[in-house]
């Protein structure tokens, strides 16, 4: 089983992609730009732009069945690693006890000029 899962509450793709892909145990959550979806428009902070990202992912992982809690891994792509520390902390607000395995790594663009896009895989 392989479906897609779309959801208003988070900005629609900006390729040929989905928001994510669910199969009968995970959801795999495409990058997520900073953008809001109620306006279009991308926060200017890599801090708000992290929130954004993450309020965001978890639209996504509600719309498919699943939420934060059931994390298992997460990418986040920032093109300025020296923004690391805020965005910890915004990421440390989303997720609490065990937190799922992350890589994060510096990048040198993003599209549409985001300072960063997050991804996340998780059980459904």
């Amino acid at each position: 089983m392989k479906q897609s899962v779309k959801t208003d509450k988070a900005p629609a793709a900006i390729g040929p992609y989905s928001q994510a892909i669910k199969t009968a145990s995970a959801v795999f959550v495409s990058g997520q730009l900073p953008i809001d979806p109620a306006t279009g428009k991308m926060p200017d902070s890599t801090t708000e732009q992290a929130r954004q990202s993450l309020t965001n992912v978890k639209a996504i992982l509600e719309a498919a069945g699943s939420s934060l809690d059931k994390v298992v891994r997460v990418g986040i792509f920032m093109t300025d690693l020296a923004d690391f520390k805020p965005v910890n902390e915004v990421y440390g607000s989303f997720f609490a006890g065990d937190c799922p395995a992350r890589a994060t790594v510096q990048v040198a663009a993003l599209p549409l000029g985001a300072k960063i896009e997050i991804e996340a895989t998780a059980e459904i």
